[in-house]
């Protein structure tokens, strides 16, 4: 541990403890770094409009992560929450819109040609019923998930890689493979701002960030999932019911996902079977690089926290710096190997009997 002196208004020498073993510390220490190499090359980094919109664009793949760090602390994980999502935002758009029958038309997304998207004069339900009835969707995915995992004792991630395909073959039976429009329901939260600047969005990306962090760190709940991922043996011998835990933190996750599509509607007004199928990938990456580890029991959410930070820095810094969308590829790659193999330092030092 390094330690910076510094003295108090008194004169009496005092002394920070900076950890640089810390990977929260490490992380901030890139954060800055990069900030300040984006800023020098395009000084409208720091405009306040796109730091907005840096928030804006971490916002669905934040409040996912949330819920993975959790799964990831009880020892499970779930490669399903991105297929999840869509499938939940995909049953929000066929109730609000009425039907799956696409007409040519819409508007061009970033990475693609224009799609087809859906135009009907009424849906099958109210906005509100639909955004309820989506949520529950995602919710009795993540129950599902966890009731097979727990009861087969079966790993997470095999059975959630299987139920990733079922969920997204689920959407493309309901939307007929087609983009859904969301007919502008979801125009007003967009619209909605925060002092008259911050998008509303931003404020549930953040309150799920609060939530989670007083769920880990201040609840029974969240002691509970941290003792099993650390040994669920001795959590067991404890006392504790392990398969009623793991089964509500995937409950969670479902909910977690559900706030994400309507994040994501928000944003787009449109989705697609598809639209989630990096998002398991991103969040778990977002994760690690966050200081949560495979072996569970490990890990913070400020970490996690920085993890989505990092990940949003580095692609708004690569599109500031005009970086080409093949390279961005390359370069997310080799971050993605650095990493998990920085998050393994800490076995590697007892390995090999280094401090």
């Amino acid at each position: 541990m390094n330690k910076k002196p510094i003295r108090s208004e008194s004169g009496d020498r005092l002394t920070i403890p900076i950890n640089f073993k810390d990977q929260r510390v490490l992380l901030l220490i890139c954060i800055i770094g990069l900030g300040l190499i984006t800023f020098i090359v395009n000084p409208k980094f720091l405009d306040p409009i796109n730091i907005v919109s840096l928030f804006g664009q971490i916002s669905v793949i934040g409040v996912l992560t949330m819920g993975m760090s959790k799964l990831l602390l009880s020892g499970s994980v779930d490669l399903s929450i991105g297929n999840i999502m869509a499938l939940s935002g995909c049953v929000m758009a066929v109730l609000i819109t009425g039907t799956t029958a696409g007409t040519a038309g819409g508007r061009a997304d970033t990475d693609e040609m224009a799609y087809t998207v859906l135009q009907t004069d009424s849906g099958i339900t109210s906005v509100p019923v639909a955004i309820i009835i989506g949520i529950l969707v995602a919710v009795g995915c993540g129950w599902l998930n966890g009731f097979i995992i727990q009861k087969t004792k079966t790993m997470s991630l095999i059975i959630t890689l299987g139920m990733n395909t079922v969920y997204f073959g689920i959407a493309l039976l309901i939307t007929d493979g087609r983009f859904m429009s969301f007919k502008m329901a979801f125009e007003p939260l967009r619209l909605t701002r925060i002092g008259g600047f911050v998008p509303i969005t931003l404020f549930f990306f953040f309150a799920v960030v609060v939530f989670t962090f007083i769920l880990v760190n201040r609840t029974k709940f969240g002691r509970r999932i941290v003792a099993i991922g650390g040994n669920e043996m001795n959590a067991r011998f404890s006392g504790i019911s392990v398969d009623k835990y793991k089964i509500q933190t995937f409950v969670i996750m479902g909910l977690l996902c559900g706030i994400a599509a309507i994040i994501y509607a928000s944003r787009l007004d449109a989705i697609k079977a598809n639209s989630g199928a990096d998002y398991a990938l991103e969040a778990l990456i977002a994760a690690i690089i966050g200081g949560v580890t495979f072996d569970g029991g490990k890990g913070t959410i400020s970490g996690t926290f920085l993890g989505v930070l990092f990940m949003g820095l580095i692609k708004n810094s690569m599109n500031m710096m005009q970086v080409s969308s093949n390279m961005q590829y390359v370069i997310m790659g080799i971050i993605i190997v650095v990493a998990v193999i920085i998050s393994n330092l800490e076995n590697l030092r007892k390995e090999f009997g280094l401090r």
